[in-house]
């Protein structure tokens, strides 16, 4: 690096950024308040304290590389990890897209296992990603190589791989084996990052993510919600109480961090909050099936018999049932069906290769077919609307003449179409609550649909509950279905703790999620640019810039 570059770094106090992935601020300053965290609680004591807010942007699940690339929806023209090419109907998860933003700052950063930054399209930062993140949006990397060897020689593969995507709501020994090895996870990444800053001393910026929290409110959180469905289920307990270890395992690893960096500003935040799932039956489930009934008048999906008994009673399963049979609830598609996608597949062999996607790096893609939407993808082209993968709110497709493959809805019938879809879903009420089943609405911010990127959809629907199903006047039951992860996307703010040299501490109140990237640019007395989104906490509570 330029002697310039480190002289600037030099200038200013090193940097440590946490970031806690999955930490629902709510929750977490109940058991501060309480002296369960104490680390985290004299972090907070000690710092300019913010509220994060995310706001639509939180549903699109690439919170990480929003900060990673500094960059919002809008700028980096991405509305979703879920790919869709209109062409073929073929839908994918996709990784990371971006240069971080850290490798453009005048200081020399070190990185560990933060989820979507890619060290492949970096020249000078180094550090060890995809080992054990939640959603990494990466494939495991590393640079220097002999960093990465000497990482891999010391820690191996992450310790609780098996419980990252864990759902284990249904069996109380499940809840305490997911705290117990996830606790332990996070112990090891302690390990493994205070190796990593002893491994490069010269570090001015040392970028360390723990996402253990991410995968135990997902799995646990109906342990600590009064109100969610499966609160009373015999396992609650037994999820609270791991929950709660993970926590403290967190805490813990917030403080060996800090005293490691002594001296050092500290910069710990979560882009987003967590809470009670209320889209994964709707969204993965529900939602396609209701579509598939209002396009073909029958149903598809086909379960138990003694689940439609009571649908408004809570599932309570054996613990080897429930999603991990998901694929016995959908028969095989249908030979017209089998036909078509076939046929699809023969003419995209037919295309010159400049008409494929390409991207010259490769973006780490994962397949869908675990998802349940995807067993209605055989029949998306018949359709005048389907509904794509998601992990978060429903997302709707319209299947546009001129812009899908084999597109129905003629571009000036795209308003109404819009329009009775949702009436249609207006009409649907949670059977446990009688309670309409739909929050509201979002229509894209384009206006003409033929603009729509391949990450976005026509029309999202954000679910009002946890419904295990949806009653519709003329379609009738769907459903139930049993829960799949208890908590979610759904908390209403993120949080950053700034202890800096430059900000008197205090409460801050609330910020854009945005803002964190053009902070950390400031901390370390890095240039502008222009290209990041948000603006610096910096600018307005008297730090200097």
């Amino acid at each position: 690096m330029a002697e310039a570059t480190a002289s600037g770094a030099a200038s200013r106090p090193r940097l440590l950024i946490i970031g806690l992935d999955g930490l629902e601020i709510r929750y977490a300053e109940r058991l501060m308040d309480r002296g369960e965290l104490p680390a985290l609680a004299a972090l907070r004591a000690r710092s300019a304290c913010f509220r994060l807010d995310h706001g639509p942007a939180q549903r699109t699940g690439l919170a990480w590389e929003h900060f990673a690339s500094g960059l919002s929806p809008a700028g980096a023209r991405r509305r979703s990890a879920v790919e869709f090419d209109p062409g073929n109907y073929k839908t994918w998860q996709e990784g990371a897209r971006f240069k971080p933003f850290l490798e453009q700052i005048d200081a020399r950063v070190t990185v560990f296992d933060a989820p979507y930054v890619d060290l492949r399209r970096t020249t000078e930062m180094r550090g060890v990603v995809g080992w054990g993140a939640h959603d990494p949006g990466t494939e495991p990397n590393g640079r220097p190589d002999k960093l990465s060897r000497s990482f891999q020689d010391r820690f191996g593969p992450y310790p609780a791989a098996e419980w990252t995507y864990t759902t284990p709501a249904y069996c109380a020994a499940t809840c305490e084996s997911m705290g117990r090895a996830l606790a332990a996870a996070v112990e090891r990444r302690l390990e493994a990052a205070l190796w990593m800053l002893q491994s490069v001393p010269d570090t001015d910026v040392f970028f360390v993510v723990t996402g253990e929290l991410h995968s135990a409110i997902e799995g646990l959180w109906h342990g600590v919600d009064p109100n969610h469905p499966l609160h009373t289920h015999p396992s609650a307990p037994a999820a609270a109480k791991a929950l709660l270890e993970v926590h403290r395992a967190v805490d813990r690893f917030v403080a060996r961090l800090a005293e490691a960096c002594r001296g050092w500003d500290l910069l710990a935040f979560a882009m987003g909050g967590m809470g009670t799932n209320t889209s994964d039956l709707q969204s993965m489930a529900l939602l396609p099936e209701l579509l598939f009934r209002e396009a073909f008048g029958r149903p598809l999906l086909q379960i138990p018999s003694d689940w439609t008994r009571e649908p408004d009673t809570v599932l309570h399963l054996d613990p080897q049932d429930g999603w991990s049979n998901a694929r016995n609830w959908f028969p095989a598609p249908g030979r017209s069906a089998r036909l078509a996608q076939r046929l699809r597949r023969s003419v995209r062999r037919l295309l010159p290769p400049a008409a494929r996607p390409a991207n010259p790096l490769g973006p780490f893609r994962s397949p869908l077919n675990w998802q349940p939407t995807t067993r209605y993808a055989g029949w998306w082209s018949q359709m005048n609307a389907f509904a794509l993968p998601s992990f978060y709110d429903g997302r709707i497709r319209i299947n546009l003449r001129g812009r899908e493959g084999e597109g129905r809805v003629d571009p000036d019938a795209y308003a109404r179409i819009l329009d009775c879809l949702e009436t249609l879903l207006g009409e649907c009420r949670d059977p446990l609550t009688d309670a309409p089943a739909v929050a509201y609405f979002e229509r894209p911010s384009v206006e003409d649909p033929f603009a729509l990127d391949s990450s976005d959809a026509d029309l999202t629907v954000v679910w009002s509950s946890p419904a295990a199903a949806l009653i519709h006047p003329r379609h009738g039951m769907i459903g139930p279905l049993p829960y799949r992860r208890t908590g979610g996307h759904t908390g209403p703010h993120g949080v950053a703790y700034l202890a800096a040299s430059s900000i008197a501490t205090g409460d801050y109140g609330e910020r854009s999620s945005f803002d964190i990237a053009p902070t950390v640019a400031d901390l370390v007395g890095a240039r502008s640019d222009s290209r990041l989104s948000g603006r610096s906490l910096l600018c307005d509570v008297g730090g200097s810039v």
